[in-house]
């Protein structure tokens, strides 16, 4: 006999923490519907995002270079992916609900716009006035009302859990979020390690990405970043001198290790110290308890700043993410004066969400290559990678 739901509810009882995060207590989805058979409520939400169009979208939108630059540099889907391991890690160590948390780290970037985070920027210049662009807000969007997969419901109608942890994700790149009907102090632990999971991921990623595109060197890093510095005396240490792929990719690998044990234990001690015995618990407690130590914090603050300087302000970074986002703001100017010629879901909603908001939607789904089409069909424009 197949494995029920139920029993994998029982499962979860038996095996995590009493503060995780129960699939078996969710508070449900907007639209009911009959539970799944052999999944919890919140594998059927992974599978849910994974199976969404905007999932597969992420394969052709920037994280820091622009998509198509480089074969290995990671896009906006590879760094989602990276985020689910590192929070499935993470949620397991503590035992708390892996897949709740996965389904959060998955979904947490399904809004994001081409380009990165300066095509958010963009956008959300293009819509002061008329409510904004939040890449984090426009995820729940998407996921509340954008996707059309279903014949019962608009969006994917996934749990009321996932769902805060899209409303609540915040990283050193984004803004608070104020949402209404997601007003208590903090979200569960599950969210907050998503949070942090993505935060660790880019960090690492970018360190990678910018090595192997020649913008940052070992040397550099060394003098200049302690994280960096003490990674590499401890491989150094532990495996001697090895190839330089090899040596790279371990040093960033012992770095991500460092970051995650750091937070597993850190974040054990605060839990314990504060006597939280409930996902509801935690969520009416006034701090996170998912966080790096004040020493860890204040090691990522430096590599923090490091990044910003030497690679995302970098002119091989920037110049070309600056060109490309200009045509954002040519195409929101054009799709404004011809709105019959946005997608079909945007023009379906022009009379519910108003025509600067269905504009933003189209352009906010858009990939970093369909923007350049577009711009070259439209008006001739070219954009050499």
């Amino acid at each position: 006999m197949p494995r029920t739901r139920l029993e994998l509810e029982v499962l979860e009882r038996q095996c995590l923490a009493p503060y995780a995060q129960f699939s078996g207590d969710t508070r449900g989805r907007t639209h009911d519907e009959p539970p799944p058979a052999w999944r919890t409520q919140y594998q059927r939400d992974r599978d849910r995002v994974i199976h969404s169009r905007a999932f597969r979208r992420l394969e052709y939108k920037t994280q820091v270079f622009l998509n198509g630059t480089g074969d290995h540099l990671r896009t906006r889907l590879t760094h989602t992916i990276e985020v689910a391991a590192v929070a499935r890690n993470i949620s397991s160590a503590l035992k708390l609900n892996s897949d709740l948390a996965e389904t959060i780290a998955l979904a947490h970037d399904l809004g994001h716009s081409p380009f990165g985070h300066k095509g958010e920027t963009v956008l959300a210049r293009l819509m002061q006035g008329h409510g904004g662009f939040e890449h984090n807000l426009q995820s729940l969007r998407i996921v509340e009302e954008l996707e059309e997969k279903y014949p019962g419901f608009s969006g994917l109608n996934l749990s009321w859990e996932v769902r805060e942890g899209l409303a609540k994700h915040q990283t050193a790149y984004d803004r608070p979020d104020r949402r209404k009907g997601f007003a208590a102090k903090n979200s569960s632990l599950e969210a907050q390690i998503a949070n942090l999971a993505d935060e660790i991921t880019y960090y690492s990623h970018d360190l990678d990405d910018g090595l192997d595109s020649g913008l940052l060197s070992e040397a550099h890093l060394a003098k200049n970043v302690r994280v960096w510095a003490q990674a590499a005396r401890a491989v150094k240490k532990a495996h001697g001198n090895l190839p330089d792929e090899c040596r790279r990719y371990f040093t960033i690998r012992t770095i991500i290790d460092l970051q995650i044990r750091d937070v597993v234990e850190h974040s054990e001690r605060l839990i314990a110290r504060a006597g939280v015995r409930s996902a509801d618990a935690v969520r009416r407690f006034a701090r996170p308890l998912i966080r790096y130590s004040p020493a860890r914090r204040k090691l990522n603050r430096q590599l923090r700043q490091y990044l910003y300087q030497n690679l995302y302000f970098n002119d091989v970074v920037h110049q070309p993410n600056r060109r490309a986002v200009k045509m954002l703001g040519q195409l929101f100017k054009y799709f404004l004066a011809h709105p019959g010629e946005i997608g079909d879901s945007s023009r379906r909603r022009l009379k519910k969400t108003g025509l600067h908001r269905a504009v933003c939607d189209y352009l906010a789904g858009m990939t970093d290559r369909y923007v350049m089409l577009e711009c070259e069909r439209l008006f001739g424009q070219t954009f050499e990678i």
